[in-house]
This record gives structure tokens, C-alpha cells and sequence, in this order.
């Protein structure tokens, strides 16, 4: 949608010729975390939290698989009670690994959560040098070419991560 709205803004800028009398640059927002060591330490601690997780959940998975293996090789010399009951155990696991697997890495998962959580005062920060940087240099527009931004051709002296990095540290 921000790439849309970007988008509208350069056509409409081109289109009623204002777009010659605007100052316009970018920056490179994924370099720029790059170079944050603030921004490097929270990609640590999602990246250790993400291990935890996914041992975790690849314990899970190992258990169902031993047991429904279990079932597999059993389930001819099984009662039909014990059958229902193998089934019911390996529905409820499996369910149980759905529901893990949803609760860390869905979409509203604590994944998503903690990144959000960590990565919002950085975000701020940012936004707040590029706001700085912008009206020092007096630009109409700054666009982030790391979020998709499609840029066809842009001159080098109008590339800001450097300034705005400056900003930041």
C-alpha cells in the first residue's frame, strides 16, 4: 500500500510539473540497520529466541513422529480401544504443534510481536534522523529504496543513508 501511495505521489508530481522543483532522495534503510550495532543486537536476540523456538518445536514434531510410528507398527495387534486412544493422543500433539508453531511464528505470532516490540524505538530513531536530515538539506521527498521502491535511475549525490546513519550515531 506505501508503495502504491509513493507511486501516486511521483506520478501525480510528474504529471502537474512540480516534480522538476522538488528535491528528491533516498535512503537505504536495511544498510543502515546494518550498521547499527543496537539493530544488530536485537537480530541476536530474535535469532536466539527463533533457535529456541524452532528446537522446540522440533521436539514436538520428533515425539509425533516416534509415536505415530509407533501406531503404525501396533496398530494391527491393537484393540479398537486402544486404537481410538493412539488416535486421540496423535490428533491432540499434532494439534498442539499447529498451535505452537502458530502462536510463535504466525502472523500475529510472538515472533512478529518481539520484532515489533524491539525494532520500534530503532524505527524511530530512523524516521526521526531522516526527518532531521531532510529539512537540513531542505528535500521535498525521501524514499526508502529498501522497501521495494522501485527507482529506475537515481544520481549518487542524492543518496542520504550516509547522512541519515550519521544522524543516527
Amino acid at each position: 500500500m506505501k508503495h502504491f501511495v509513493a507511486l501516486v505521489v511521483i506520478v501525480f508530481s510528474l504529471s502537474s510539473g512540480l516534480f522538476a522543483q522538488s528535491k528528491v532522495g533516498f535512503v537505504d534503510s536495511d544498510a543502515i540497520m546494518k550498521e547499527l550495532p543496537e539493530a544488530q543486537d536485537i537480530k541476536q536476540q530474535i535469532n536466539v529466541l527463533v533457535t529456541e523456538w524452532k528446537t522446540e518445536l522440533d521436539k514436538k514434531q520428533n515425539e509425533y513422529r516416534a509415536k505415530l510410528d509407533e501406531f503404525e507398527r501396533r496398530k494391527l495387534i491393537m484393540s479398537n480401544q486402544k486404537k481410538d486412544e493412539a488416535e486421540t493422543e496423535l490428533r491432540t500433539l499434532d494439534n498442539e504443534i499447529r498451535q505452537f508453531r502458530e502462536s510463535k511464528f504466525g502472523q500475529n505470532g510472538e515472533l512478529f510481536k518481539k520484532q515489533e516490540e524491539l525494532m520500534k524505538p530503532i524505527q524511530n530513531k530512523l524516521f526521526n534522523a531522516v526527518k532531521e536530515v531532510a529539512t537540513e538539506e531542505e528535500f521535498d521527498y525521501i524514499f526508502d529504496r529498501s522497501g521495494g521502491v522501485l527507482m529506475l535511475y537515481s544520481k549518487p549525490d542524492l543518496d542520504m543513508t550516509n547522512k541519515v546513519l550519521e544522524k543516527m550515531k
